[in-house]
């Protein structure tokens, strides 16, 4: 059976050439991810970013900064990525127009806030760093964590320029100590020289405290007269405050009299005109109103001629209906005689003649009452017009003799508003005049006041003066005392300053000071199982998905299930099957191992256990889909799909287990590729060998599981298919 299958593959040029080609899968997968992601970090240089500095520079204490340029100048140098100096507008279009894989702006004010560290509101630095994660999210996760060494470096370059400027100032502190202890001993000859004034201060003072008491005495009798006057003329302003206010409410009413009377003037004019246009037209209404009365006797007149033709008209149609009436009574006895659709139209006809007579007959009885009506109003409207134009010829007399009369009374109102306008300005002057004498006898009394007041303060000085003179004289023996205690002081300051002086001198900062106190702290990484680059770190993940993906195409060319020749027994079938997957997955292992290792430079802790976890795990997916597909024929291969899926999420492979949704985790330790990466990552970085044979165990117990299902599956179907023939024979 083995022999009958590799002599059917070798003598079947399509099925060997396929083969050949799935050998090299694994090597296609694993090789290129692996060459593609080896060291992505590495081609950062070649990364293109924009980089806008828009600083202006500021000064701090007469030292010109221009960080921002600093900066541009060190990302330059640095080579971290392809930085490139443009404008906000270039960099705003190449970052949508995808020639930028990011931004970083420096602000105009990046230097001035550089310089408000020791201010009560210091300002940041800040920095905006645009990425395009639309063009590739990947490149703005580099993108930040770069962001975080620049801003530990623009750290470290605004506190090195500050301790520059602390160290200056503490040099310059120290030159101040040596001038304090030189004046320190000029302040102790001073204190000497205060100590001899304080005796001599005590003799004086003595003396002023026995002159102070007759002081006391004459300033009683100022305050007395100081407080007469000041009564006398606190009333004065009084009485010339309220003057002042009768004057004001006088020359606001004459003011308001005068705007009366101006108002009245005006109004007198317009009603003397009104009066006139009134007269005109009541004449024009005179001249027409006769008319109207003419023409009111002339409907009078014909709404009675109106009335009595309506009235022959009713009497008129009343004969017709009676004539029609007789005329229908002398045709009843001819009808009888007639065809009868004769007679029928003739009858209706008179029929309608006799309703139209009435109709008639109605309406002009109607007319006739209106008419009626119409001649009685017109009677009304005569007499009321003859009544109107009697009434507007009395009116027309009085308008006559008002105009007349509105003359004399414009003349009188002109008078008055002359007068209250005269009586409105003299009242003004009047109250100017008030306010100028309140405003004397306040400044009086004011003065007057304070003088009462300073009278009593001088009164209660003299009198403290005298009480405190003799305290004083006390005193200045303390101060005597005192003298003598800050002469010992001065003495003391003097030889502390130098002593502070010669410390300050001791100090000597460096650009190494400064670096030191702009970046104290330096980390040192010391990795355990170091890990090199990425394809290093990726190389377990990889290499199974490679060995997976191999495992399942061989099932594609070449058929698990169909014999060479007629099988013997399930066993001889099942073993045909399995040695050429077991020669095709210790190719595909070579394969790997080989290009991995040498061509790519994977560095491995154990070459014997990278060679054995691959091949481990070669057997373990070949035997995975040998199973499925050999059972569930194309369905299995779609079940193998699931489970490559499943694996690929779930493996810990790329991301930790942790960091994956908790309802993918369960299939973590159900699936061979958990145990597949975790041994790849034993033998290549951690050289843990206890780790790796737990790894080791469990792909075998999943080999060993695979291999007897489907050696019971090939048992099961060589009895179906073969045994009903071999009875047949």
């Amino acid at each position: 059976m083995i022999k009958a299958e590799w002599l059917k593959i070798f003598k079947t040029r399509k099925m060997l050439v396929s083969i050949i080609a799935v050998l090299f899968i694994p090597v296609m997968y694993a090789g290129m991810f692996l060459w593609a992601f080896w060291d992505p970090y590495a081609g950062l240089p070649n990364l293109p970013v924009a980089v806008v500095n828009q600083d202006k520079g500021a000064e701090m204490e007469g030292v010109k900064l221009d960080v921002g340029k600093d900066l541009v100048k060190k990302l330059v140098e640095s080579e971290q990525f392809k930085f490139v100096e443009v404008s906000k507008e270039d960099a705003e279009k190449g970052l949508n127009g995808r020639d930028y894989y990011m931004t970083l702006e420096i602000p105009t004010n990046f230097s001035e806030h550089a310089t408000t560290l020791l201010d009560d509101k210091p300002s940041k630095l800040v920095m905006n760093y645009i990425p395009n994660e639309g063009l590739n999210f990947l490149s703005a996760q580099i993108g930040e964590s770069a962001m975080e060494k620049i801003r530990g470096e623009v750290n470290k370059q605004v506190s090195a320029t500050y301790a520059e400027k602390l160290f200056d100032s503490i040099k310059t502190m120290g030159d101040g100590f040596t001038e304090a202890a030189d004046g320190s001993g000029k302040l102790d000859e001073g204190a000497k020289t205060l100590a001899n004034g304080a005796k001599d201060l005590k003799g004086y003072l003595e003396q002023l405290a026995s002159s102070t008491v007759e002081l006391s005495n004459g300033t009683d009798k100022i305050t007395k007269g100081a407080g007469d006057a000041a009564k006398g003329a606190n009333d004065l302003s009084t009485g010339l405050v309220k003057i002042q206010d009768g004057t004001g409410q006088l020359q606001q009413g004459a003011q308001q009299a005068a705007s009366g009377a101006t108002t009245l003037s005006q109004g007198v004019s317009q009603y003397t005109q009104g009066v006139g246009k009134v007269q005109a037209g009541l004449a024009t209404i005179n001249d027409k109103q006769q008319q109207i009365s003419a023409g009111a006797a002339s409907i009078a007149e014909n709404a009675g001629a109106l009335n009595g033709a309506a009235s022959q008209l009713t009497a008129g149609s009343a004969k017709v209906e009676a004539g029609i009436t007789a005329l229908s009574n002398q045709l009843e006895g001819m009808m009888a005689s007639l065809p009868e659709e004769q007679a029928a139209v003739l009858k209706q006809t008179l029929g309608e003649l006799q309703a139209g007579s009435a109709s008639v007959h109605n309406g002009l009885g109607s007319l006739t009452a209106g008419t009626e009506k119409l001649q009685a109003g017109a009677n009304q409207v005569s007499s009321g017009a003859s009544q109107i134009a009697a009434g507007q010829s009395q009116v027309l007399a009085g308008a006559n003799e008002l105009t007349s009369k509105s003359g004399a009374l414009v003349e009188g109102a002109k008078g008055l508003q002359a007068g209250n306008a005269t009586l409105a300005q003299k009242l003004g002057e009047l109250n100017a005049g008030v306010k100028t004498a309140v405003t004397g006898s306040n400044t009086l009394a004011s003065g007057l006041n304070e003088l009462a007041s300073g009278s009593k303060t001088l009164n209660q000085g003299t009198s403290t003066l005298a009480s405190k003179s003799g305290e004083l004289a006390e005193g200045s023996k303390t101060l005597a005392d005192g003298t003598t205690e800050l002469v010992d002081g001065t003495s003391t300051l003097s030889s502390k300053l130098g002593e502070a002086s010669e410390k300050a001198k001791e100090v000597h900062a460096g650009e190494g000071t400064y670096d030191m106190v702009g970046s104290p702290v330096d980390v040192d990484k010391e990795s355990v199982n170091h890990v090199p680059n990425y394809g290093t770190g990726f190389s377990p993940y990889f290499i199974s998905l490679g060995l997976f993906v191999g495992a399942l195409l061989i099932s594609i060319v070449f058929p698990l299930v169909e014999p060479a020749i007629r099988p013997k027994n399930g066993a001889t079938w099942f073993t045909s099957k399995v040695s050429v997957l077991a020669i095709v997955g210790l190719i595909q292992t070579i394969l790997t191992v080989v290009i991995v290792k040498w061509s790519l430079g994977l560095e491995v802790y154990s070459l014997g256990y990278f060679f054995l976890t691959a091949l481990l795990t070669s057997y373990v997916f070949l035997a995975l889909i040998q199973m499925l597909v050999s059972i569930f024929g194309d369905p299995g291969r779609f079940m193998a799909i699931v489970v490559l899926i499943l694996q690929l999420t779930t493996s810990a492979g790329t991301f930790p287990l942790e960091l994956i949704p908790e309802p993918l985790q369960v299939f973590n330790k159900l699936l061979p590729m958990t145990y597949t990466v975790s041994a790849f990552k034993a033998s290549i970085s951690t050289g843990d060998t206890s780790f790796l044979m737990q790894n080791y165990g469990v792909l075998l117990g999943f080999l060993v599981v695979f291999l007897v299902i489907t050696f019971g599956y090939f048992m099961l179907l060589h009895t179906k298919r073969y045994s009903k023939v071999a009875e047949e024979n």
